[in-house]
């Protein structure tokens, strides 16, 4: 095993070098740069800029040279300094942007997980062992009304609901006086009140889809040989459905770490902008949508590490769970 997760790592090296060529490349291939839009707007504004100007932004940010140089030099600045170059829009280091931000993602998107598994696991156990019963029926309804409901009206009906009914203070993750104030329990109090809505509209797709993979698992799990064998010898049936078919039928949840965690980052955009999150993934369509080539590239090689150790703590997940998996065995 230990073989395994040293080969994963050495591959990882590659393969992450040829995420950050391709999310470079792909982010120079729109036709223009952020300096020719910014010229753009200016003139839309009645603003005019100069030629030589032009140029010599152009030369301070490193845009009159070429690609491959460009990139030779962001690369450089990550691996000796942990550079990730200047943000041309907000003219300020990368790190310093997305940092901060990356922190309040991986925060929510843990969370967020760490829920969704709480409810599915529970509720798509009782749905499998108590099929056709009235809270099957039930929880299937609700499972089809989380994954047909759209999560950014999901996120407006409860922050309506929220604001009109309750009085409570929505969007964003603290309120107007607690955003700079320092860390106190008054703080992870409002803090605690502002996450209960991403994290119901983050999980609630989730949460559907994996109680029906959950009830569905361990169906067929249930009618196998092993756990007729073993109820035939008397074993507690309780004992018998957590320790056995349950811990096989979790596969998918486990195996589902290596992209949740990516996808919670750079998926909900449209969620994080209704809820006024501070997350990465408005930072990144901003990015891109401006042009911003090293702040775009630094979160597509963010999202690229998160993607590659999420598939290797799925695999080591799945080898301790699921004894009949093993890495590296002939």
């Amino acid at each position: 095993m230990l073989q395994y997760i040293v080969r994963r790592l050495i591959l990882a090296i590659p393969t992450l070098f040829a995420v950050s060529v391709l999310s470079f490349i792909l982010i120079q291939l729109p036709p223009g740069s952020f300096l020719d839009d910014y010229a753009a707007q200016l003139a839309q504004q009645g603003e005019e800029i100069s030629n030589q100007q032009l140029e010599r932004l152009k030369e301070a940010y490193g845009l009159d040279q070429p690609v491959y140089v460009q990139y030779y030099k962001w690369m450089k600045g990550i691996l000796t300094r942990g550079d990730f170059g200047l943000s041309f829009e907000w003219n300020m280091p990368v790190s310093q942007l997305i940092w901060d931000r990356m922190g309040w993602t991986l925060f929510l998107a843990v969370t967020t997980l760490l829920c969704t598994w709480l409810f599915a696991i529970p509720i798509g156990v009782y749905s499998a062992t108590h099929q056709y019963s009235k809270l099957d029926y039930l929880f299937t309804a609700l499972g089809f009304v989380g994954l047909g409901v759209p999560g950014f009206m999901l996120a407006l009906v409860l922050m309506w609901i929220a604001l009109s009914r309750f009085g409570m203070d929505v969007g964003g993750l603290f309120s107007d006086q607690f955003k700079s104030a320092p860390w106190s329990l008054a703080k992870v109090w409002d803090l605690i009140k502002h996450m209960w809505i991403p994290i119901l509209v983050g999980g609630s797709e989730g949460t559907a889809g994996l109680i029906r993979i959950m009830r569905a698992n361990l169906l067929d799990e249930l009618h196998k040989p092993y756990v007729q064998a073993a109820r035939a010898r008397g074993l507690d049936e309780r004992r018998l459905v957590w320790e056995y078919p349950t811990r096989v039928a979790l596969n998918p949840f486990v195996s589902s770490v290596g992209f949740a965690l990516p996808e919670l980052v750079s998926g909900g955009v449209i969620l994080s902008v209704v809820l006024s999150l501070p997350t990465a993934g408005p930072l990144l369509l901003n990015a891109l949508t401006a042009k911003d080539t090293y702040l775009a590239g630094a979160l597509i090689l963010l999202i690229g590490t998160l993607t590659v150790l999420g598939v290797l703590i799925s695999d080591i997940l799945l080898a301790w769970l699921d004894p009949r998996i093993r890495y590296g065995s002939r």
